[in-house]
């Protein structure tokens, strides 16, 4: 079962990006919208098995300052049994209905969380839907539906952990074992794979795989029955691979998912945002399923039923030296006063290893940009704020700073650049030029930080030059670098919270939805 955090997520990323994209029109910029979206999962459930939670969410650029939710529970009360999880102020039962009375103040991430259960009589088939509505002075009800349907229950267990040891370039074994310690056989079973960037699955017929959200993913169907008590685990030819520029010596980290048919469609696909048709079906012979070592399926065997245990931990090590360089690159400009003219800036990996794949003890590239005196920057990148004196003084694409700190999110290999595009208006030719200078950082939690192979690179100029000729309301990107070295850089990033999310995602999401803050 998904923890309450992954499936917040999960809808999170499908949703909102729905919202964004009905509210990106020019009115929606003028002023905030009204437009309220709301979702809430489904639930596959069994009689006598583990409560599940429903979760409801509101996607909106502002709550209203005073609204209640009710939820029907009518179409359900027969099999299940729905209750709050938390007890919140303003809530309150009345029949069928829970009516909550909330504020928009001291509502976050999520409107509210459901218990359902199955009740011990229910029978497999019974199915009926939550409405939930939300209702605001002045403005239309909204509504939707979370569907609870009862299942045929089933338990697999899988290991906690799987270590594997390898070098960068080298395919490594990964066994992962799943045991049915229910009393029903299971129609098959769906695995799924994440791991952060530095580890990929091997290809297989029956499985298809996707690289999103800075995580490699892989969905594998396995038609075979598993009997109760049995203990099997993938065959010889499962492996995982590590990069070829994995940073070495080095950690990659991921996660192996094990789902019967019917939690895998209801927990998982109903609410990835990823369309079926984006992953790529794989080639070669089909992943299957064999008996696992009689010492190995007696220590699965040993374990109360308990559906939160599917999950094995994939921790890989990455032996060998090998790091990489990030090298600022700079701009020089050139137009005429009151023109507007556009600067990229930023920085490239000279390799050989990856960076920006967010994983502990590599390196992870921000830059500090100083726009050049004598002109304003009218428009920011999305990935950069103003900052003074190492505070933020600004949102993300806020124009009109002096200093901007700029984040990059998608993995650089050897050869791929960050770029981040301003336009400058030019006030005047005369004054002291900019620069880009990089500040790199580590995710081990503990505030250390990563230095790379060349440090002298670590600052570009940013210049402004008057027009000549007559030419000139343009500019060019990537400079030679050649502001002298002032010294290393002393900056440090605080505040990214923990590595992965609890599916094995990488800190890609967690930076993303965090925000690191600067520090001069």
């Amino acid at each position: 079962m998904l923890t309450h955090s992954t499936r917040r997520w999960l809808a999170g990323l499908g949703v909102a990006g729905a919202f964004v994209a009905a509210s990106a029109t020019p009115a929606a910029a003028e002023e905030p919208s009204n437009e309220v979206f709301l979702y809430a999962n489904n639930a596959l459930l069994a009689a006598g098995g583990e409560a599940k939670a429903v979760t409801l969410q509101a996607f909106t650029e502002a709550l209203p300052d005073d609204f209640t939710i009710t939820v029907d529970r009518a179409a359900v009360t027969d099999f299940a049994t729905v209750t709050l999880t938390d007890a919140l102020a303003g809530c309150s039962e009345a029949g069928s209905v829970i009516t909550c009375k909330l504020k928009g103040a001291d509502t976050i991430d999520y409107v509210l969380d459901l218990t359902v259960e199955a009740k011990d009589s229910a029978s497999i088939g019974k199915k009926g839907d939550l409405t939930l509505t939300l209702a605001t002075k002045g403005r239309a009800n909204v509504t939707t539906k979370s569907t609870i349907e009862v299942g045929e229950g089933v338990d697999l267990k899988a290991d906690e952990a799987l270590t594997v040891s390898g070098a960068p370039g080298e395919s490594v074994k990964a066994p992962l074992r799943v045991a049915n310690v229910g009393d029903k056989t299971t129609n098959g079973a769906v695995l799924l794979l994440t791991s952060t960037p530095g580890i990929t699955a091997a290809r297989h017929s029956n499985c298809s795989y996707l690289y999103a959200f800075g995580t490699n993913f892989a969905q594998c169907a396995m038609d075979q029955k598993i009997e109760p008590g049995a203990v099997l685990q993938l065959d010889s030819s499962s492996s995982l691979k590590i990069a070829a520029d994995a940073w070495a010596p080095g950690e990659q980290s991921g996660s192996g998912w094990w789902f019967a048919d019917g939690d895998w469609a209801t927990e998982f696909l109903a609410e990835f945002p990823i369309p079926a048709d984006q992953w790529e079906k794989g080639t070669g012979a089909a992943l299957t399923l064999v008996p696992a070592p009689s010492v190995q399926a007696r220590q699965l065997r040993q374990t109360d039923k308990d559906s939160s245990n599917n999950a094995t931990e994939i921790l890989a090590t990455v032996t060998g030296s090998q790091r990489a360089d990030a090298a600022a690159t700079g701009a020089e400009v050139s137009g005429a006063v009151g023109k507007t003219v556009s600067a990229k800036v930023g920085f490239v990996n000279n390799g050989p290893a990856m960076i920006n794949s967010y994983s502990p003890n590599e390196l992870v590239t921000t830059a500090e940009i100083t726009i050049p005196a004598g002109a304003t920057a009218v428009t920011a990148p999305e990935e950069c704020l103003p900052v003074k004196d190492g505070e933020e003084i600004g949102g993300y694409g806020e124009p009109g700073g002096r200093v901007y700190f700029c984040e990059w999110y998608e993995v650089l290999h050897k050869g791929d650049a960050a770029v981040f595009e301003f336009g400058l208006r030019i006030d005047k030719l005369a004054g002291a030029p900019g620069s880009v200078r990089l500040r790199h950082f580590n995710l081990d939690g503990n505030g250390s930080t990563v230095a790379d192979l060349d440090p002298k690179n670590d600052t570009a100029a940013f210049v402004i030059k008057g027009a000549t000729d007559g030419e000139g309301d343009g500019g060019t990107g990537g400079g030679d670098g050649g502001l002298p070295v002032t010294g290393q850089s002393t900056g440090l990033i605080a505040g990214l919270g923990a590595l992965l999310l609890a599916m094995g995602v990488g800190g890609y999401l967690v930076a993303k939805r965090r925000r690191t803050r600067f520090v001069a």
